[in-house]
């Protein structure tokens, strides 16, 4: 590759992950607002998250002397799985420079490296709260990684490749790419309600909340504070951003960046930031409608996501004869 392509790479790939790690406290802010909203209050600033974060980053953390280096690291292997498996997701352009064959299971796996130190995390703490947390967070990703993969794999067939930046880019152009409804609509759904029970959202868990017989993700990083806490609190926005930008780009990539051109860019940055705050919005109003379900409900409703998938998957086999 010649030089200026890869210092073009290069570029992208840091415009890529600033996008990532600015914009995530603002979709948070931005849910927060509108449930406030929602509920005829006036809530937070848009930017609170912003601040919670530098408050954090300022803060000395506090760490217990039982605990080991599992304890320490968790943070830092959380953000940085996080933050890669953003890295393998187009984005505002439809052809990433970290785009490979095969990266769902990539991207997959780096979500799983995350879930499985956050649980060795709030087992070393030996607090009851976390091991709690850490047996509820295994049984859900148990259920939810089966139907992301299979709710990707059902537009990779459509698309012909299981690289993401090939699936978007072909959708974009709407080249080659099967024109049936009904398995991205059954896959749309399932990744929606992977999305809800990934990032921790009602009606599978509530952020808000520090009941004991409710919470599953807080549970685990409740022994947290100071920058740890804060790289953590990072790190589950630039999740929910990634599952958000997911859902916006390979199911609905209208506006995105086909070519690297600075209009083409902008264009796309500036619909990639209206669909995401659509999404936020939504996500936002159904933790205004639903309750959060109880716990031994929440394994029927990441059952209906893994069928959702899977007939997703079935539906383009016949569909195809």
């Amino acid at each position: 590759m010649p030089i200026p392509a890869i210092l073009s790479a290069m570029a992208l790939s840091v415009a890529h992950a600033l996008a990532l790690l600015t914009l995530a406290p603002f979709v948070v802010g931005l849910i927060r607002k509108l449930q406030a909203r929602f509920q005829c209050r006036r809530g937070a600033s848009l930017f609170q998250p912003y601040f919670d974060l530098a408050k954090l980053f300022r803060k000395q953390p506090a760490v217990s002397t039982a605990t080991s280096w599992i304890f320490t690291a968790t943070p830092y292997i959380v953000f940085g799985s996080t933050l890669t498996a953003g890295l393998l997701v187009p984005v505002f352009v439809s052809q990433v420079p970290l785009s490979f064959a095969g990266n769902i299971i990539a991207l997959v796996y780096l979500f799983a490296l995350g879930t499985f130190f956050l649980i060795l995390a709030g087992l070393d703490a030996g607090s009851a709260f976390g091991g709690m947390g850490g047996s509820r967070e295994a049984i859900i990703a148990s259920l939810t990684e089966p139907a992301m993969i299979l709710s990707i794999f059902a537009i990779a067939l459509t698309a012909g490749s299981t690289n993401l930046s090939a699936i978007v880019h072909k959708t974009a152009l709407m080249d080659g790419v099967a024109s049936d409804p009904v398995p991205r609509l059954m896959a749309l759904a399932a990744l929606f309600i992977v999305t809800l029970a990934e990032t921790g959202r009602v009606p599978v868990d509530n952020p808000a909340t520090h009941l004991e017989l409710t919470m599953i993700h807080e549970a685990m990083v409740l022994e947290y504070s100071g920058r740890y806490l804060a790289l953590l609190e990072w790190a589950s926005a630039v999740k929910l951003l990634v599952f958000l930008t997911l859902i916006a780009n390979v199911f609905f990539p209208w506006g995105i960046a086909t070519a690297p051109t600075s209009q083409a860019l902008a264009i796309g940055a500036a619909v990639y930031v209206v669909k995401v705050s659509v999404l936020a919005a939504l996500i936002g109003l159904i933790e205004c409608m639903f309750a959060k379900l109880r716990l031994f409900r929440v394994t029927d409703l990441l059952g209906v996501a893994f069928i959702l998938a899977l007939l997703g998957l079935l539906f383009f086999y016949i569909l195809q004869d």
